[in-house]
């Protein structure tokens, strides 16, 4: 049990931020192909969080691309995550956002406020 609790010190990231429901984020991934390692973006609108920042937590993230709607989900302690950025932050009412999947892009935007800080 020991060995567990100290691989898990030495091998988590300290740099990951408090991500929430309703955040707008950019998150720069690697890519292998072959050798050669690529970074792409993906931006989008963060529905849902389950298990907050521990090592099985993931957050799925929505965007709509050429007119379809991709999520994606990722693992806060992921090693192929290079960078997660947070663009916005709307005030939401509830935990799970899955209600945003049968709206178009127009009524996301008029649903959610920013939030003022």
């Amino acid at each position: 049990m020991e060995k567990k609790i100290s691989f898990l010190n030495e091998n988590l990231r300290k740099d990951i931020l408090e991500i929430r429901p309703g955040m707008k984020v950019k998150i720069t991934e690697r890519n292998f192909e072959g050798e050669k390692e690529k970074l792409s973006d993906f931006e989008g609108l963060v529905i849902a969080v389950r298990r907050n920042k521990g090592v099985n937590g993931t957050f799925c993230v929505r965007n709509v691309l050429d007119g379809i709607g991709v999520e994606k989900k990722y693992p806060f302690y992921s090693p192929n995550i290079k960078k997660i950025e947070i663009l916005e932050e709307y005030k939401t009412r509830r935990t799970k956002l899955y209600f945003l999947r049968n709206l178009s892009p127009k009524k996301i935007r008029k649903k959610l406020r920013k939030k003022t800080s």
